[in-house]
């Protein structure tokens, strides 16, 4: 019997990624950037146009974070949508 490695080291070994998860996780960021694309919320470009260079970086970061830390419950309930439809589908 081989033995089990974190038994010897008391060290966890890292979990599989999911990628459902990450995909769910992914969907969330998109969602709520364009959320904020739309939205209008940012600050205003100092060239008195649209977009500055950066206010897409600043957007896709904010998005990044919020999808990140789950406390929205969307990325969750997108999971639970994409684990249904794969195994509807034999996947």
């Amino acid at each position: 019997m081989i033995p089990d490695p974190t038994a010897i080291s008391g060290a966890k070994l890292p979990a599989q990624p999911d990628p459902l998860r990450e995909k769910a996780v992914q969907l969330e960021a998109f969602l709520f950037e364009e959320l904020l694309r739309v939205s209008g919320v940012a600050s205003p470009s100092p060239s008195g146009g649209g977009d500055s260079q950066f206010e897409s970086f600043l957007r896709r970061a904010h998005a990044e974070a919020v999808a990140g830390s789950g406390q929205t419950g969307l990325t969750d309930a997108i999971y639970r949508s994409l684990a249904r439809s794969a195994h509807g589908q034999g996947l």
